[in-house]
């Protein structure tokens, strides 16, 4: 299988987010990466259901909401209801992770799972049949633009082997610090998904970025 580009519209202008819409879905992107921060879980906060509802209303390709949020089982409805086709919750925020992932399915959506840099992969080892995505989060989670941590490599080739071990078809995802230095290399280390906010937005050309990001 290909791998998948999701920009991340935390990095894009959020002035024009009809043009955001309109820019990833005349690119080669197969999705968009919505990051919901609450200033508890991460130290910042980005948005919420209404700006969720405004990308739903142009974008012609999957939502992936990356929840960085506690407790996000009191809101996984409403994130249906406002456009998400995939949600992704943290490891570290979930008071019953098996629960969280049962209900995501349950309301129709693709249940993804992210743990933070300092998580071991093996901790989601018993649930990793349950998931369509793993997300690896290269970057402290809460602020784009930071710099990639190298031992994300290492937890690739470590989350690879579980989901070979327990017969998982969950996809590995890579979020944080990733770009056009770095890419061809997780790829190749088994990465399935991209996520590039600074390095695609940050562009003069962010149509052209996704492409370069895809075609490596």
């Amino acid at each position: 299988m290909a791998h998948l580009i999701f920009p991340s519209i935390l990095s894009a202008d959020f002035t024009n987010l009809q043009l955001v819409c309109e820019t990833v879905n005349n690119s080669k992107a197969d999705g968009f990466h919505l990051d919901v921060m609450d200033g508890l879980f991460v130290p910042n906060i980005s948005f919420g259901f209404p700006i969720i509802v405004a990308i739903q209303r142009n974008a012609q390709k999957p939502l992936d909401v990356h929840l960085m949020i506690v407790d996000p089982g009191r809101y996984l409805e409403r994130f249906r209801n406002a456009g998400a086709n995939i949600l992704t919750v943290h490891f570290e925020a979930c008071k019953n992770l098996k629960q969280t992932i049962n209900t995501i399915k349950k309301l129709g959506m693709k249940a993804s799972v992210a743990i933070n840099p300092q998580t071991p992969v093996s901790y989601l080892t018993e649930i990793i049949s349950d998931i369509e995505s793993v997300c690896i989060m290269s970057v402290n989670p809460g602020f784009g633009g930071q710099k990639f941590i190298e031992n994300t490599y290492n937890k690739i080739e470590q989350m690879k082997e579980i989901i070979r071990i327990k017969k998982s078809n969950a996809l590995i995802k890579i979020d944080g610090g990733v770009d056009l230095n770095n890419s061809f290399k997780l790829v190749h280390a088994g990465a399935d998904i991209l996520v590039a906010g600074t390095s695609v937005f940050g562009s003069e050309d962010p149509i052209g970025a996704i492409e370069i990001l895809k075609n490596i």
